[in-house]
């Protein structure tokens, strides 16, 4: 029985698309769109230029000891919102002779799977004895200090510390150099121009709670005056985190962003709706 012309014209159809598509050049088969940020998100630096920028996640000093996946570039971006409340914030820093000093903004959903990739290979501990000395690695889920989901991704958070002013680039991390537990004395702790806030960024340690009672002195002094600082314009402190801070109220509160920290990702056109997020 022969079959219908409209089925033959359609099978040779299918089959000349399908052979179109393996033939395509490799390039044009993995040619996918990166998503872009919304009109609503800006680059810190052209809001306030003086605030410095330490995007430890560009660089292999940090808790993964590599560069984080999405981190393209060292440049912090935030919801407009939470940048212009930052510029009001070191408004007072500077005229008390100090700086803000950021560490990470914005953070893409596919950095924070990194971190979850990383804290799941039990096999991977090359900075314990920086960032997690007391802290079994198979507590990191239980414990609180990687989750699969950060308010960095909603674009209104932001981790920072506070420097006196004048200061100095502190020395870039050479890796494979010796670890120092990141609650050893600040002359011990890897190189940073910081106020001594009692523990390095990104401690794993209860010793980085922002009310820990064994913090006295100046260390709690400087985490005081932090705190104060920012809450005077609308920022949280997450009480876990003596640097983590979220701008309240937040324009994406439901929403987790994937674009990746670059300068690209700012470029027009661009359009409120992001190629992935994550509403919950």
């Amino acid at each position: 029985m022969r079959a219908p012309a409209f089925a033959l014209r359609a099978l040779a159809l299918t089959t000349a698309a399908l052979f179109a598509a393996l033939t395509l050049p490799p390039s044009a088969a993995r040619a996918v769109p990166e998503p872009h940020a919304p009109r609503e998100f800006v680059a810190l630096r052209t809001v306030d230029p003086t605030i410095l920028q330490d995007m430890r996640y560009t660089t292999a000093h940090n808790f993964v000891g590599a560069p984080v996946d999405g981190y393209r570039q060292p440049v912090c971006i935030l919801t407009r919102p939470a940048a212009l409340a930052l510029r009001r914030a070191q408004r007072t820093m500077l005229r008390r002779g100090y700086s803000l000093k950021v560490y990470d903004c914005y953070r893409p959903q596919r950095a924070v799977d990194h971190f979850v990739r990383w804290a799941e290979d039990l096999t991977d501990v090359r900075t314990k004895q920086e960032f997690y000395p007391r802290v079994d690695k198979t507590r990191l889920f239980v414990d609180g200090y990687i989750a699969r989901k950060s308010g960095h991704s909603r674009g209104s958070t932001v981790d920072l510390t506070i420097v006196r002013l004048p200061t100095a680039p502190p020395p870039p991390y050479v890796p494979g150099q010796p670890l120092v537990p990141c609650y050893a004395p600040q002359a011990e702790r890897f190189p940073d121009d910081s106020l001594d806030m009692g523990t390095g960024f990104d401690c794993f340690d209860t010793l980085s709670h922002t009310d820990d009672p064994r913090i006295r002195g100046t260390q709690r002094t400087n985490r005081r005056f932090l705190e104060d600082t920012l809450s005077a314009f609308g920022f949280v402190n997450l009480p876990e985190e003596w640097w983590h801070f979220t701008f309240a109220p937040e324009p994406f509160p439901d929403t987790y962003f994937d674009f990746p920290v670059s300068r690209t990702s700012l470029d027009q056109p661009r359009r409120h709706r992001p190629s992935r997020t994550f509403p919950m």
